[in-house]
């Protein structure tokens, strides 16, 4: 009896060993089968896949029209990251023949499907059958183990020839904004790359390796994939936890985008309990990346309220900081969709440090004290208050100018800067047209102000207040008081020309109807003033000491206005 328990357990021994050197060499084979045909993918493959996938995605709409967008999207800095070029769709189908005539038609591909055959399909079928070896000899954590390690080193290798790049969140945040602008751009295309290629394909292996291997598969990929995507999703975290500056806002959102437009597939290849903390993971950097182009928006409304520039601009032309802003709105407006959903239905107004949002300065008009009403949206709420943060900034500039007719150009130039750039159709379109009208009525009192200010010596010159000093018209002439009144014309005129030819107005449109508007106040005055007073100076001595300019003269002069320059190209009379 003892005997035949001997020779039982030997048995059991020798098969144990048997199986062990089995499943050992299995093992190796297992390994060797995988790094032979395992190498990382090419990047330029990659985006061919991505490139027809979302070709194939956008050619053709609910109803089955084709309806391919070559439209190109913006950003602060010019085209966002496109992940790649939209080619022409072929196969289109024509027929030139009559209409009941049969002709085969070539069907486009709308459910084109991105998976990399990252392995030959005769290698898989191997790999699967050695799998199911292992797992039912008990060896199913020695080949996950040796699977994990194969692939996983595989796939980090494609993401770094994407250029991914392992990075602390301490690394990140220390890096300049130009530098990291560059890695921001590499993570949207390897997220993009990764999710809808490269995650879904080594997703798709492992399930076809691990196939009919309950719950293999998913543990597999898992182990193969978290790190890579987790090391994605920490350089996310570390952006939306940066230090907020406007500059930063584009990217921002392109980086929210991108994150939200991927996160129903990732749930889809990362599902399952073995990968739910990838899941959540990314859901809470998606909000986080949400919460930090909100914080980034407020925080250029503040940089906007605590510029302090006290240099004024030569010439009362638009300032550097209104040609920042309405450019930094105009980009925004790239994103107006997603500005909308993070804004949800919010619709209070900053308080910035020492102003209550419902004061408005005087001359801003009266439209500021309508925001929140519900007929704006919150992003149209947000972007008025951003234009009268500016606006009153500029009030304080303006007030830099010792000449207060400058002032008036300052503001008139600024404003009608800013109402050009609303009138853009999406901004328009956002804020309303009340906006705009209120707002070029506005410019046109600002240019009325700068009349007054700039003109008002110049056509009391022409008032026959003072030269007749009693009797009838041509009697009660005081010659000497006529004489210094044409000397003071003069003059105050060629200090206006000598200044204000100096002056800017940018827009070609907006001097021209300056000038025009000075033209038919000083003209008529001054061909009437000659008129009346011409005949009692051509009889003195030297009289073009006295009347130096023809109306025409004038208007000649008077286009040399606003053109920025340091002096006109003609020459005064002497």
């Amino acid at each position: 009896m003892l005997d035949s328990l001997s020779v039982s357990d030997s048995s059991v021994d020798r098969v144990q060993n048997i199986l062990q050197l089995a499943m050992a060499r299995l093992e190796v084979e297992f390994r060797h089968v995988l790094v032979t045909n395992s190498e990382s993918v090419d990047p330029d493959t990659l985006l061919d896949y991505l490139a027809v996938s979302s070709l194939a995605a956008s050619s053709f709409t609910s109803n089955g029209e084709e309806s391919v967008d070559m439209t190109p999207q913006t950003s602060f800095n010019g085209p966002s990251f496109i992940s790649s070029q939209y080619e022409a769709a072929e196969g289109a189908s024509s027929s030139s023949g009559d209409e009941d005539e049969d002709v085969p038609v070539a069907q486009p591909v709308t459910d084109f499907n991105p998976i990399v055959e990252l392995l030959p399909s005769t290698v898989v079928a191997d790999l699967h059958e050695i799998a199911q070896r292992m797992v039912v000899a008990g060896y199913k954590r020695e080949c996950c183990q040796v699977y994990t390690n194969v692939r996983k080193a595989v796939l980090e290798d494609s993401l770094h020839r994407l250029g991914v790049e392992k990075l602390s969140i301490d690394e990140v945040q220390r890096m300049t904004w130009e530098v990291l602008e560059g890695k921001i751009k590499k993570w949207i295309q390897a997220m993009k790359v990764g999710v809808k290629v490269l995650f879904a394909s080594e997703r798709q292996l492992c399930e076809d390796v691990f196939q009919d291997i309950v719950g293999v598969g998913e543990t597999s990929f898992a182990d193969v994939a978290r790190g890579s995507m987790m090391q994605l999703l920490n350089f996310g975290e570390a952006i939306a936890i940066s230090r907020r500056s406007p500059e930063k806002l584009f990217r921002i959102l392109d980086m929210y985008e991108t994150l939200r437009d991927l996160l129903t597939e990732m749930c889809v290849i990362f599902s399952g309990e073995a990968c739910a903390g990838v899941r959540e993971e990314a859901s809470g950097i998606l909000l986080r990346l949400g919460e930090a182009a909100r914080g980034t928006f407020a925080e250029f409304e503040n940089a906007i309220y605590r510029d302090t520039s006290k240099t004024p601009v030569p010439g009362g032309a638009v300032h550097p900081l209104t040609r920042y802003v309405m450019n930094y709105i105009r980009f925004l407006f790239d994103y107006v969709d997603t500005l909308k959903q993070l804004f949800g239905d919010r619709k209070e107004l900053p308080k910035l440090p020492g102003e209550e949002r419902t004061i408005v300065a005087d001359s801003m008009g009266d439209d500021e004290r309508t925001f929140g009403q519900d007929d704006l949206s919150p992003l149209a709420v947000q972007t008025i208050w951003i234009t009268h943060v500016l606006q009153n900034n500029l009030e304080g500039k303006s007030k830099l100018y010792k000449d207060p007719s400058l002032t008036y150009l300052f503001l008139m130039n600024n404003l009608h800067y800013i109402v050009q750039k609303v009138k853009v159709a999406e901004v328009r379109a956002l804020i309303g047209d009340d906006w705009v009208r209120k707002h070029t009525l506005l410019v046109r009192q600002h240019a009325t102000s700068y009349q007054r200010a700039a003109w008002v010596k110049v056509l009391a010159c022409l008032r026959d207040e003072g030269i007749r000093a009693s009797g009838s018209f041509s009697s009660g002439v005081s010659r000497v008081v006529l004489k210094e009144r044409f000397k003071t014309f003069n003059a105050a005129f060629e200090d206006i020309h000598k200044a204000q030819s100096g002056w800017f107005v940018p827009d070609y449109q907006l001097r021209l109807e300056l000038r025009i508007s000075i033209a038919e106040k000083l003209l008529p005055a001054y061909r009437s003033f000659l008129g009346r007073y011409r005949l009692f100076l051509e009889n003195e001595r030297h009289p073009q000491k006295y009347i130096k300019y023809t109306p025409e003269d004038l208007e000649t002069y008077l286009n040399d206005l606003f053109e920025g320059s340091s002096g006109s190209s003609l020459k005064w009379k002497s």
